[in-house]
């Protein structure tokens, strides 16, 4: 069985990376008239992978909760490049907080740029926080997602929480949307595999602002964590 996993995966990445090339080159033209166009050729994109997912590996996505529609931080859990996409294909107005290294990769780099991600040098410790306030403050209204524990996570694997989480809270504002998911357990960072079942995004809560630094760390912690731990354990892997 696994074989057939591992040949239906690399299937899948090929025409992921086939449809990146195609749909990502040939809309730059569309994409440069305006933000809202760019949104809509990485829409058409995450709706062709996902498409690609169903009939290839037997991966089907779901979202539960309530999709905001308004200026605010979106703290997600980050497992897989799958839990990206679903993010993209549902928020109206969003820029993602990165690694500066994903800004100068080919396509990715473009829509990056073209939707207003902020990216972040870790490497630069001097200035880097300043830097991305000041980044984050050009647009104030907007959909800013984070990843908290800053990089893609196994499942079941822990890692602490980034205070620049909480940084970010403070400095924008605005409630904060609680995000968990499962998509790792299909989707895992650095797998070959494919893993069919149902991922899934799930809008879990919202913080209103104003709280205190270290209480809004723990509490978006204890949330996203134990309702990631519930949808993961709710998974059969077939």
């Amino acid at each position: 069985m696994k074989g057939v996993f591992f040949i239906r995966s690399l299937l899948c990445d090929l025409l992921m990376y086939i449809l990146m090339a195609l749909i990502g080159i040939l809309g730059m033209p569309y994409a440069l008239w305006s933000r809202k166009k760019a949104y809509d050729v990485i829409r058409f994109y995450c709706k062709s992978v996902f498409f690609v997912l169903k009939y290839c590996a037997g991966i089907t996505i779901e979202f539960k909760g309530k999709i905001p529609n308004e200026p605010c931080l979106i703290c997600a859990k980050h497992q897989s490049f799958l839990d990206v996409m679903m993010l993209a294909s549902v928020l109206p107005d969003y820029r993602f907080i990165m690694k500066h290294q994903l800004t100068y990769l080919p396509v990715i780099g473009f829509y990056a740029r073209k939707t207003g991600t902020v990216a972040v040098n870790r490497s630069k410790k001097v200035g880097t926080v300043n830097k991305m306030m000041t980044s984050l403050n050009d647009e104030t209204g907007r959909q800013t997602i984070v990843y908290p524990q800053g990089t893609r996570v196994l499942p079941y694997e822990y890692r602490p929480y980034k205070v620049g989480a909480g940084l970010i809270y403070k400095n924008l504002n605005l409630k904060c949307y609680l995000v968990a998911t499962n998509t790792g357990m299909f989707w895992a960072r650095r797998s070959l595999f494919r893993y069919p079942g149902t991922a899934v995004i799930e809008f879990i809560g919202v913080l209103d602002e104003g709280l205190e630094l270290n209480n809004f760390m723990a509490i978006a912690e204890r949330k996203i964590e134990d309702a990631s731990l519930k949808l993961m354990n709710e998974v059969s892997i077939r």
